[in-house]
């Protein structure tokens, strides 16, 4: 049960203790299901059908996956370098695949071999060096990867920033460098700084939404030539909430900001409830509005994505565009295979003014599995 749940009930002096007590179960369940999860079944055929409706895929209705048979959570927007697209996700040491067709996905190194040395000093409560929901964005001649770093069920967290000139390994100019810390979150805060995700807005200001659970989705905005907060103490502002909300991500589409969240809870292989939800409005900082005119601050949200037959649970959006091709990409629990997570990409339309998702299941595969 979550904390939102017994809150209600509760009295007032109790009420923060039961919430940290009830968010830390529910996070530490996640932590320990997402490398059980990692090793599931091996893939076996996805069976192709209709498509969903507008806004949603009806649940139960027989159709492609478009399963990239990528084992993969918390994917990261796919980038471009060269001639191949990469794909960042939650691991150790924050994991990733590349592709040259956006079909065929082969692994590619990690970012961190052995954990930056702040780690233990910042979040000592961080194991094995699994960092979460990572993202990416081009700033400067450089490629911003932005990650999360959890104190495993507490809102003591970190998103964390590290930058590459190249992601192609055999690159002369490939090396990773920590840049440290970007924002943090403690106990006494009624947010979480994890689930980062990057957006250049149209006149160039860069913006990272985050968070989880707490008081829902937050955003700053940061300095393009650092990729750190503008300043320490500029604007935190409250996007969307609702009682079971996580991994944001904003994307310009024409002269509207949409922002997507998940709504639900990740990480229970075939018994997630994640589903996708998406609100839009002219501004980036908000306030950001379903199809109905509701505000997602005030739980509003119109659904894009849903658990449907084996696509169980999806989350964690990202929107690549190229050549005026959208792409949208997720995970989702492969109920075919045990509830394995795995990254999904389908192409993306917009019908009067709404994103709509399309599944067409081209095959696909990948090599081998991240070592």
């Amino acid at each position: 049960m979550h904390a939102s749940r017994l809150i209600g009930s509760m009295p007032s002096l109790k009420i923060h203790y039961v919430r940290s007590l009830c968010v830390a179960v529910e996070q530490s369940f996640r932590i320990a299901t997402i490398a059980a999860l990692v090793f599931a079944a091996s893939a076996s055929a996805q069976t192709a059908s209709n498509a969903p409706s507008a806004n949603s895929n009806p649940a139960g209705r027989q159709f492609a996956t478009d399963s990239r048979r990528v084992r993969a959570h918390d994917p990261s927007t796919i980038i471009k370098d060269k001639d191949r697209y990469w794909v960042f996700h939650t691991g150790r040491g924050v994991m990733s695949y590349y592709s040259t067709n956006l079909v065929n996905w082969l692994p590619g190194p990690r970012v961190f071999t052995d954990p930056p040395e702040w780690v233990s000093s910042e979040v000592p409560e961080n194991r094995n060096s699994h960092f979460w929901a990572p993202d990416i964005i081009h700033l400067n001649g450089e490629y911003h990867l932005y990650y999360s770093v959890s104190s495993f069920g507490k809102n003591h967290s970190v998103i964390a920033l590290a930058t590459n000139p190249a992601l192609d390994p055999d690159d002369p100019s490939f090396k990773w460098s920590d840049r440290g810390v970007v924002m943090r979150s403690f106990s006494t805060n009624r947010f979480n700084a994890i689930d980062p995700a990057l957006i250049q807005d149209k006149d160039g200001k860069v913006w990272m939404s985050f968070g989880s659970f707490w008081s829902g989705i937050k955003m700053i905005e940061l300095d393009p030539k650092t990729g750190k907060r503008i300043a320490p103490d500029s604007a935190l502002y409250s996007l969307a909430r609702t009682s079971e909300i996580e991994a944001p991500f904003i994307h310009r589409h024409g002269d509207a900001y949409y922002l997507f969240v998940n709504w639900g809870i990740c990480c229970r292989g075939v018994n997630s409830t994640y589903e996708i939800r998406v609100g839009k409005s002219d501004r980036i900082t908000g306030p950001y509005v379903d199809a109905d005119g509701k505000d997602l601050a005030d739980g509003g949200g119109t659904l894009v994505l849903k658990t449907a037959d084996q696509f169980i649970g999806p989350g964690h959006a990202g929107i690549f565009v190229e050549n005026g091709t959208h792409w949208f990409g997720c995970h989702y629990y492969d109920g075919s295979r045990r509830g394995a997570p795995t990254f999904s990409l389908h192409p993306l339309q917009w019908v009067d003014g709404w994103p709509r998702v399309q599944f067409t299941a081209p095959s696909a595969s990948v090599e081998s599995a991240n070592p």
